[in-house]
């Protein structure tokens, strides 16, 4: 019994971690050192390129929860955190060098795992193989995804508007309606004054962007313009564009005399979620809290993701993928890490987990994990999978995509806490269940 894993990133190594735990054989493959990624430079595996910051610890905090969940898994890179973190106040913070070596260490010296060096091209479906080859995969691997998936369904970059939680959405200051009363009353909509306009504007026209990497620079922006940059196109441009407040009457005036409406789109089955329609943006994550907080009904507004436009290699899941992260057309095939949709360090690791021990659990015929939307590390999969598939973009750890609680509790830290401690309870049973 044997499983290929391509790609020695934090999904993959993870998922190769969970199958020789479980006995199984495997052949990580992994391109370098005989060829880099653009953002990668050293030879070790599970190598951290953007920063030495796992986010936050406390489980008040989805991925806080998500870390103490894959704990229980018996994580690798848990286990390298722990070994290489810095003091980081409340997050988990490491030192990227010792922490990629401890896993590189780990890897290469299980007497079940086989290192194989070298760009992989091609995938045959007849095989178990696991595909984490990560947001910047290859060119000749991304083509041989692009024929496994049917093409059409391959991104090369991700050009997210914001996400933000329903329940932070003030309202008393928006109204439900589509645009003349096509269809039902589908989007939540901000109308703004004049004033309340202009003033959004100056703020989001000398705001701050993130700096792209060289190799972003180029495409990034073909066919999707962040909302600022547009708006640097003339005051009006947004109102003629994605704030056009024409044919969206307030029903509790009955008039549409709004001088620009920001529309917001529900992002998930649940409703739980919001996106910001036409709000592609580059900004830093700490400027768009601050500027896209001042649209009215947003004054309080949570941020389940922020807009992002990188280079991000994904797939269109909930067209392609189970809840197992295994396609559904070939069924010996997996997924795992931000090529399937899940953004950021923690998640891409906690898909390669569940990927292995799905994997695992197949060859050794046993039942697979059964991912349950009150648990963080369940409701990940439950979400890429079961997603919007016409506009499907990749989504972080957040309170917004698990379940919540049958009880009303007012206090949001409360609340989380509760809810963290319910995913912890169900993920221990289910794993003492399987045992």
């Amino acid at each position: 019994m044997k499983v290929k894993v391509i790609g020695a990133g934090l999904a993959g190594c993870e998922a190769a971690w969970q199958l020789a735990k479980r006995g199984i054989n495997v052949e990580l493959c992994e391109m370098k050192p005989k060829k880099y990624s653009p953002a990668h430079k050293s030879e070790s595996f599970a190598e951290l390129v953007c920063s030495n910051s796992l986010k936050a610890e406390r489980i008040e905090n989805a991925c806080g929860l998500l870390k103490e969940e894959m704990r229980l898994f018996g994580s690798l890179m848990m286990e390298a955190a722990d070994v290489s973190r810095v003091p980081a106040g409340g997050a988990l913070a490491v030192d990227r060098d010792i922490f990629s070596s401890y896993i590189t260490d780990k890897i290469k010296s299980h007497p079940l795992i086989k290192i194989s060096y070298g760009e992989v091209s091609e995938i045959n479906t007849d095989e178990y193989t696991i595909i984490a080859t990560g947001p910047l995969t290859s060119d000749a691997m991304a083509k041989e995804v692009s024929r496994l998936t049917g093409g059409d369904e391959l991104y090369f970059y991700d050009a997210a508007a914001p996400v933000v939680t329903a329940e932070s959405i003030d309202t008393e200051k928006v109204f439900r309606a589509a645009r003349y009363g096509k269809g039902g009353a589908d989007y939540i909509n901000c109308p703004m004054t004049k004033d309340e306009y202009d003033a959004f504007y100056r703020e989001l026209v000398n705001a701050e962007t993130a700096e792209l990497h060289e190799f972003e620079n180029s495409k990034v922006f073909e066919g999707c313009m962040p909302v600022e940059v547009m708006a640097k196109r003339g005051e009006q441009t947004l109102t003629f564009g994605p704030l056009k407040p024409v044919g969206l009457v307030d029903p509790r005036t009955g008039k549409d005399d709004a001088y620009a409406v920001v529309q917001l789109r529900q992002d998930n089955r649940e409703g739980t979620l919001y996106n910001l329609v036409g709000f592609q943006t580059n900004l830093k994550f700490g400027e768009q809290k601050r500027v896209f907080s001042m649209i009215p009904g947003l004054e309080n507004a949570e941020f389940a993701r922020y807009g992002v436009m990188h280079r991000n290699t994904y797939i269109n899941s909930p067209c392609l993928l189970d809840k197992y992260y295994r396609m559904i057309k070939y069924p010996k095939v997996f997924f795992a890490g931000q090529i399937t949709g899940v953004e950021g360090y923690v998640e891409s690791a906690s898909s390669g987990i569940l990927a292995g021990y799905n994997a695992a659990s197949l060859l050794k015929d046993e039942n697979m994990f059964e991912p349950d939307a009150m648990t963080c590390i369940g409701a990940l999969p439950i979400y890429i999978s079961s997603g919007d598939a016409s506009n499907f973009q990749p989504m972080n750890a957040n309170f917004g995509i698990i379940e919540g609680l049958n009880e009303r509790v007012r206090s949001k830290q409360e609340r989380y806490g509760k809810i963290a401690l319910r995913a912890l309870d169900i993920l221990k049973k289910q794993l003492k269940t399987e045992e």
